[in-house]
């Protein structure tokens, strides 16, 4: 109960118990003051169960949470209270008075003197801290600075000292769920951050896909630091969703041996709670650090910033790029699991408050892919530290497929030399950019080539091509370079819209909160839709269905004919184009599956990657803009219901392609930041989107900027940035 109390942690298990015989407990409920402003000062408060409130006039100057302590000057010198301290929810606390710490140095001296060297060390060391913040704000600033602020939380204003860190304000967690950052002004900020000016002020937590990334940003520093302190050097590789791939610089004699080791020291990590640590550097220094480690990627990156000083984070002795807020504590980060796989590890997630070591169970969007991995569902996290056998053997089956998608392009990237993000910035410098376009587009139209290949040494076989790809995947013009190379080979693509096989609207299903749901299968004339595919392949004449969109009507045969000539393909386009119900009349050996998405994932440094799930979100904030007269602000809200339609109807059938058209283009963040930089600015303050927006504003500083003059007419780029050869 006293063991992570910071005056008392000097002090040996038989101390702690010792002096938690002699405390008192305190129960104070919600709202009431445990001690006021100008009070004889007496007592030492250690927080066991809640939170309080340090105030001073009515100024709120800090929030103590459990572990935390107040008064241990006055134990032992006594004098008037300086501020009032209120209870924020129901609270336990243990309390050691004057009176008691006397009668211990008479019965106890060697107990009583050690704690008193532990409280005058603590204060000291507060001193110290308060000393070096003062400094520095006095060489930083010129300005003067307001004393009290005015601070807008929900529906309370508040009046705050300036200085007082962000989480003194907010709770710990909301019903629940943890808080991991602040919203300042809608800016996500680290927990600790000290509030300088009157703002707004909101909590981040898991919940959001940008608290999301914190906590798992968080667990990778912490994977580089448990493995420094386990004898390994590591780099976090691709994200795969739910879990994150460890690559090893040295090959592992027992990789199971390896994972354990890892694992071990993780969590060892995360019970000694140590605090982050963020240093702000010269460009010069950190690039003498990184180039000590052997961080390549890094120097790499630190040569071609124009930046004169760089943040660098850590949670002990290794240190990374800060590319955003951490949480500052390990001790929070919880239920995550390391794992073999093949020769490197994984990193599985967790959820914060379920057991380390633990992986988290399966979750409904993953069943599809859980399926075909054998894995059935989880259960709850069990207390010991094995991990969960179907939810690491789920994440072993995502990165062993994520491995075979990404083969041809990762070997063509290594022939090129660029393996990060500072390779590439190296090579645009250093070279000409137009080959670099040239190469990269010519990996596409070869690709492209290779499917139609495989699609014609099934002529005769093959009558259905059935397309599905993520939002902003590209697939539109896959479709139209695929559609040329078939003709060139002599086979005639013929669409057919599965749009046309809506439901009437009033039929279609509805979401649980009640909207319709035109993403549900169920939202399709799917029985109409399969007889109308299966007779079309097996050569009948067949009277299409239409769908009205202003009146929101289904006319089942008032689209046009079809018949299929025997040199003619079938093709069809969708969300649930690689679901086998929708083609299930349809003799399997006859549907061709391609499954289009952005894959390679470049390293920023040994901590950072640029996610695919980023890169189709700036795709579509510069397309949107332009085509669809829509903000950055309004497409990054309606993102997470993107993304969780294509959870729960792309991804988990994506094993079911026949051939994978991975879309990246390594140039391409180069020519989206000349459209996307400005568009993420006009984001407003305090908006609900401009965390991502200067989330994303910071990854693309990372990026040299390349005009779009040498971006070819036919690439799947512009698409999204405008002056495309094809008609959309």
């Amino acid at each position: 109960m006293l063991s992570g109390v910071t005056p008392l942690k000097g002090l040996s298990d038989e101390d702690l118990r010792m002096l938690a015989r002699v405390m008192r407990t305190i129960s104070v409920p919600a709202g009431t003051e445990v001690v006021r402003e100008g009070e004889v000062a007496d007592a030492l408060y250690v927080v066991v169960v809640g939170s309080v409130r340090v105030m001073h006039h009515g100024v709120v100057l800090a929030k103590l949470r459990r572990g935390d302590h107040f008064g241990e000057v006055a134990v032992v010198v006594g004098g008037k209270r300086t501020a009032t301290v209120v209870a924020d929810e129901a609270c336990v606390l243990l309390c050691l008075d004057a009176a008691t710490f006397t009668t211990l140095t008479e019965t106890n001296t060697p107990l009583a003197l050690a704690l008193l060297r532990q409280i005058v060390a603590d204060t000291s060391a507060h001193l110290a801290r308060m000393n070096d913040a003062v400094g520095q704000l006095l060489s930083e600033r010129a300005l003067s600075r307001r004393v009290d602020l005015e601070v807008r939380l929900g529906d309370e204003r508040l009046v705050v000292r300036s200085g007082t860190a962000a989480d003194a304000l907010l709770p710990a967690q909301i019903d629940g769920v943890p808080v991991v950052a602040a919203l300042v002004d809608g800016r996500a900020r680290p927990l600790g951050s000290p509030l300088v000016g009157s703002c707004t002020i909101a909590p981040l937590t898991t919940r959001h896909w940008e608290g999301q990334r914190i906590f798992r940003q968080s667990l990778g520093l912490v994977a580089l630091e448990a493995a420094h302190r386990a004898g390994m050097s590591l780099t976090l590789g691709p994200s795969l969703g739910f879990a994150r791939r460890i690559d090893l610089a040295t090959p592992a004699q027992d990789i199971g041996e390896t994972a354990r080791l890892l694992q071990a020291a993780m969590l060892a990590l995360v019970k000694q709670d140590d605090p982050l640590v963020r240093q702000q550097q010269s460009v010069l220094e950190a690039l003498d650090y990184f180039e000590r480690q052997g961080a390549e990627a890094t120097v790499r990156l630190l040569e071609t910033t124009h930046r004169r000083e760089v943040a660098l984070v850590s949670y002990g002795h290794v240190f990374a790029l800060d590319s955003g807020p951490l949480l500052p504590r390990t001790g929070q980060l919880t239920g995550f699991a390391v794992v073999a796989d093949g020769a490197n590890l994984l990193l599985v997630y967790g959820t914060l408050g379920r057991p380390s070591g633990v992986a988290r169970p399966v979750s409904a969007t993953d069943q599809g892919v859980a399926e075909r991995a054998g894995a059935e569902h989880a259960g709850a996290g069990r207390p010991d530290d094995t991990p969960c056998q179907p939810a690491t053997t789920l994440a072993r089956q995502v990165s062993q497929q994520y491995a075979r998608m990404t083969e041809s392009q990762h070997l063509w990237l290594r022939t090129m030399q660029i393996s990060s993000v500072g390779h590439f910035n190296h090579a645009c410098i250093t070279a000409a950019v137009e080959p670099l376009i040239h190469v990269a587009e010519g990996y596409h139209e070869r690709h492209i080539g290779r499917i139609a290949d495989a699609i014609a040494a099934r002529r005769g076989t093959t009558r259905l091509i059935s397309i599905a790809g993520p939002s902003s995947s590209g697939k539109t013009t896959f479709i139209r370079r695929l559609t040329v190379q078939l003709r060139v080979i002599g086979l005639r693509p013929v669409g057919l819209g599965i749009d046309d096989y809506y439901v009437d609207r009033q039929h279609a299903p509805r979401t649980a909160s009640g909207e319709l749901d035109f993403e549900a299968l169920e939202a399709l004339h799917l029985g109409l839709l399969q007889d109308h595919l299966a007779r079309l392949v097996a050569g009948d004449t067949v009277r299409t269905a239409r769908f009205d969109f202003v009146t929101g009507t289904s006319f089942p045969t008032g689209g046009r004919e079809l018949q299929l000539q025997p040199s003619d393909l079938l093709l069809i386009e969708g969300i649930h184009g690689l679901n086998p119900r929708l083609v299930d009349a349809v003799p399997p050996e006859q549907v061709f599956r391609i499954f289009v998405c952005p894959l390679i994932q470049l390293p920023v440094d040994r901590l950072t990657q640029v996610h695919t799930s980023d890169l189709r979100l700036l795709r579509r904030i510069v397309r949107d803009r332009h085509g669809r007269s829509l903000n950055a602000a309004e497409t990054i809200q309606r993102w997470p219901a993107v993304r969780q339609g294509e959870r729960q109807h792309i991804f988990p059938y994506q094993h079911h392609a026949d051939e994978v058209f991975d879309t990246s283009l390594v140039y391409e963040l180069s020519v989206l930041k000349v459209f996307a930089d400005r568009y993420l600015l006009e984001v407003p303050s305090a908006d609900p989107a401009q965390a991502t927006a200067e989330r994303l504003l910071d990854l693309l500083d990372s990026w040299v900027t390349i005009y779009p003059d040498h971006v070819p007419p036919t690439s799947l780029l512009r698409e999204f940035i405008g002056g495309s050869g094809f008609s959309y």
